[in-house]
């Protein structure tokens, strides 16, 4: 995508009402390959410099290169989405003295051989610990804002995504806001109907209305308005 074209698209998602806009230049759909550092900085930076010239929504850099999210930061992005969940120390150390906010996602591998086999023997208190570990780790650091993430399609299997998002409320005892990336994944194609990706927003909202039910605060999607009302009635049933 052109810089041109993920501008305007970053535009018609905050004005659709996108509370957060997430930016990244390395595709990390399961078998993609990494980009050069270089390559990432010259996609991401141009986007997160003008999206910010032009609206107040916060961004996120959304990569695992602690040089990346330096510069993203720097160009105004005021969160580091972390796909590797802080493995990387010098990323704990970018993101401290930038005083940015971290989103810590759990995944088991990297994209281009993460959906080889993925066991667990209980995924949902694997990824509970792993978050635990890593949000003590920025904690620890200084990093006062954390979101975990239980990485929804990174290194699981269609099973246990549905088990992460039906028993998500056992992360909710972390007392940490919980960000989830159900939209159009793989998973939700798993299913009789077997629907692509371009018919999957039924599917998606529904993954929506539970992790949200189920203690999300946030939730990662391409179709924002439509999420927005989703949301809206959920939270509606959860005050009631």
């Amino acid at each position: 995508m052109r810089t041109d074209d993920a501008v305007a698209h970053a535009l018609r998602l905050a004005e659709e009402g996108a509370d957060y806009l997430d930016v990244g230049g390395e595709s990390s759909r399961p078998g993609a390959h990494e980009l050069s550092e270089q390559e990432e900085l010259d996609r991401v930076v141009p986007v997160i410099e003008r999206i910010a010239a032009e609206v107040d929504v916060p961004i996120s850099v959304d990569t695992y290169k602690p040089r990346v999210a330096a510069e993203g930061l720097a160009s105004g992005a005021r969160w580091v989405n972390d796909i590797s969940g802080l493995e990387d120390g010098e990323m704990v150390r970018v993101i401290r003295e930038a005083d940015a906010g971290v989103v810590i996602m759990h995944m088991r591998g990297r994209p281009r051989t993460m959906q080889r086999d993925p066991q667990y023997d209980d995924v949902v208190q694997e990824v509970r610990g792993f978050l635990a570990e890593r949000a003590a780790r920025a904690s620890e650091a200084g990093i006062e804002r954390v979101v975990i993430d239980p990485g929804i399609g990174f290194g699981k299997t269609a099973a246990h995504n549905f088990e992460i998002l039906r028993r998500l409320d056992e992360l909710a005892s972390l007392e940490l806001p919980i960000l989830v990336g159900p939209s159009r994944k793989s998973f939700l194609g798993s299913l009789p109907s077997a629907l692509p990706p371009e018919q999957r927003l039924e599917g998606t909202l529904a993954a929506v209305a539970v992790a949200v039910l189920n203690g999300a605060s946030i939730v990662r999607v391409h179709d924002v308005a439509e999420t927005k009302r989703v949301v809206e009635v959920v939270e509606a049933i959860r005050r009631a």
